[in-house]
C-alpha cells in the first residue's frame, strides 16, 4: 500500500539540537517481530542524536501490580507485560544502547502518564521531542500527543516507528502530519543535525 500521509504533511521544519529529546517507546522483547524491521532505522537514530548531543530516553511499558493495570487488562484480554519478565526487557541491540540514558518505566499507552518523563525533561530544558518506536498508532501516537498538548514540538518518525497493520501506520502518520507533529527520516535527521 502506498502512503497517503504525505498529502498532510505541509509543515516542515528540523528539530533544534539544543532544544530536543529522543523518546525511544518501548523497544521490547514482546514486541520484536514487530521492532526488528526498524531497528537499523532506530539505531541510526539514536546515533545522530547522541552525536548532535540530544538527550536520550527509552521507555519501557510494564506493569507491577494490578492497581496500575487500568482498562488494558481488559481491552487486551489480560495480556500484558509484566515486570521482570523476558517480555518486558528491552531487546538486547536497544538493551546494550540505553546504558547511561535514562530508561523511563510506564504502565499505560502514554510516556508522560504517571511516570517521570515530564520531570526529566523539564530538567534539562527540553521543548522538544522526537519520537521513535512502537506501536505506531497506540504508545508512539499517543506519546506525541501528550507531548503536544504539553507544549513540546513534536517530531514523528516515519521509519523508526512500526506497528502491526500499515495501513494503522499510515493513519498515525496523517494524524500525526495534519494536527500534531512534523514527520521526519532518518534521512531529513541527519541533512537538519549537520
Amino acid at each position: 500500500m502506498a502512503s497517503s500521509y504525505k498529502k498532510y504533511e505541509i509543515r516542515k521544519r528540523d528539530p533544534n539540537p539544543k532544544a530536543a529529546a529522543l523518546l525511544v517507546i518501548d523497544l521490547q522483547n514482546y514486541f520484536s517481530s514487530v521492532a526488528n524491521p526498524i531497528l537499523p532505522n532506530v539505531i541510526t537514530t539514536i546515533n545522530l542524536c547522541r552525536r548532535a548531543s540530544i538527550p536520550v530516553f527509552f521507555t519501557r511499558h510494564n506493569h507491577k501490580s494490578p492497581a496500575d493495570y487500568g482498562m488494558l487488562v481488559e481491552w487486551w484480554n489480560n495480556d500484558l507485560l509484566f515486570d521482570g519478565t523476558f517480555d518486558a526487557e528491552l531487546i538486547p541491540e536497544i538493551q546494550r544502547l540505553s546504558k547511561p540514558d535514562e530508561v523511563v518505566e510506564k504502565h499505560t499507552y502514554s510516556a508522560f502518564e504517571d511516570t517521570r518523563l515530564y520531570g526529566l525533561l523539564a530538567e534539562r530544558g527540553v521543548e522538544e521531542v522526537i519520537i521513535v518506536g512502537v506501536m505506531t498508532n497506540m504508545c508512539c501516537e499517543t506519546t506525541a500527543r501528550a507531548a503536544f498538548v504539553k507544549g513540546y514540538r513534536v517530531f514523528f518518525s516515519t521509519d523508526a516507528t512500526a506497528t502491526s497493520d500499515p495501513e494503522l501506520h499510515d493513519a498515525t502518520l496523517k494524524n500525526m502530519a495534519n494536527a500534531f507533529a512534523y514527520l521526519v527520516d532518518c534521512e531529513r535527521l541527519q541533512n537538519g543535525m549537520k
